[in-house]
């Protein structure tokens, strides 16, 4: 089970960091990752970590502000979002999948498990 929260509404060029708890399972079995959906737009990747925590796999538009992390023996996730824009306007999601050590999770398809999401609102 995937715990979401952390989101809100923060200014253009503001910071929030995004939280995600892990239970059940031995999260040290899973990569994990986020995923965001805007209004009207298809759930698109945002971040990835390896379920060591070694390999982080970043989009784009999140490489140089966004910063994936995990500690608690991989049990919680973090996505520090800093430079906020307001096209990073979403629902923020995390996800997880049992891998292989070193192997990232980068689209929807191969997520196993979901949070409830969390969302995040910038102003202009």
């Amino acid at each position: 089970q995937l715990q979401a929260s952390g989101g809100g509404l923060v200014q253009e060029g503001g910071s929030l960091r995004l939280s995600c708890a892990a239970s059940g399972r031995p999260s040290g079995y899973y990569a994990m990752g986020w995923f965001r959906q805007a209004p009207g737009k298809e759930r698109e990747f945002v971040a990835a970590i390896s379920r060591g925590g070694k390999v982080r796999d970043y989009a784009d538009s999140a490489k140089g502000r966004f910063t994936i992390s995990r500690e608690n023996a991989g049990d919680t996730m973090y996505l520090q979002m800093n430079r906020l824009k307001p096209e990073d306007t979403a629902v923020y999601y995390c996800a997880a999948t049992e891998t292989i050590s070193g192997e990232t999770i980068t689209t929807a398809t191969r997520v196993e498990f979901w949070g409830q999401g969390t969302l995040v609102t910038v102003s202009s």
